[in-house]
């Protein structure tokens, strides 16, 4: 019997910190310096009950918005995922997905190479692993602000990449016959990590955020670890959190 829950191959390592509030600040943070970077554009598309809809009708406005944030020439939305926050509930199933309160990067170096060969014709693979290429997300709330569980980033320039990654199997029953890796990043405690949060982003908002980079040399950010978080200071009675997190692949020339 399937009981909603997933066996962990990890373990808690709980820690206070501080998470600043950079409402009114936003703009000191940037994808190619911190990893991340805060917009304000209303969606077109407000519903978000129809897979359908919303990559006929949401997919598009969400290209546009992080090809005029980079300059891409190529954007590919791989996935897309609804979170809605139902305290009390532990299913964590493909169908009730919950805000994540792990620290995390969706994607280590060798599975967001593995997501080019996923996700673009094996014709085109080669010469789009020869440019520089990135996975971005851009995740928005939706029907409310996010006071309840919003979304904590740590600035890419306080992680330490040799000694704060840890890579993190993801082993699906589907999964036998599958050679490509599917894995992520937990991340260890580090005194020096420095969380940033905007609060009470509204749907008007979003913010968009590295989860890869394959230019290494040091001189932009890479990804950032995030996570779901209890802000202490949130009004009591605060709407159950719900928000939309898009996935891309993007391509430069």
């Amino acid at each position: 019997m399937n009981s909603g829950k997933r066996i962990r191959n990890w373990v808690d390592d709980p820690h206070d910190v501080h998470i600043e509030n950079v409402r009114g600040k936003e703009e000191l943070y940037r994808l190619d310096n911190a990893g991340f970077q805060y917009g304000r554009e209303a969606a077109k598309h407000t519903s978000f009950l129809s897979d359908v809809e919303i990559k006929h009708e949401y997919y598009p406005e969400c290209i546009d918005i992080v090809k005029r944030a980079t300059g891409a020439s190529n954007i590919v939305v791989f996935d897309h995922t609804i979170r809605r926050h139902r305290p009390g509930e532990y299913d964590t199933s493909e169908q009730k997905r919950q805000p994540v309160p792990l620290v995390h990067v969706d994607q280590t170096t060798a599975s967001s190479i593995a997501r080019v060969h996923m996700h673009l014709p094996p014709t085109e693979v080669p010469s789009l692993l020869r440019r520089r290429f990135q996975i971005i997300n851009l995740w928005r709330p939706i029907s409310h602000a996010a006071v309840d569980c919003p979304l904590a980033i740590c600035d890419y320039r306080s992680v330490d990449e040799k000694i704060d990654l840890v890579p993190l199997a993801h082993i699906y029953p589907d999964q036998e016959g599958n050679s490509r890796p599917r894995e992520s990043y937990i991340l260890k405690y580090n005194l020096n990590h420095k969380w940033k949060y905007m609060k009470a982003m509204t749907p008007e908002e979003f913010v968009i955020f590295k989860i890869f980079d394959s230019v290494q040399d040091g001189s932009v950010a890479r990804f950032v670890p995030h996570t779901a978080f209890q802000d202490p200071n949130a009004q009591e009675g605060a709407p159950p959190r719900e928000s939309i997190e898009l996935r891309f692949l993007v391509f430069y020339d």
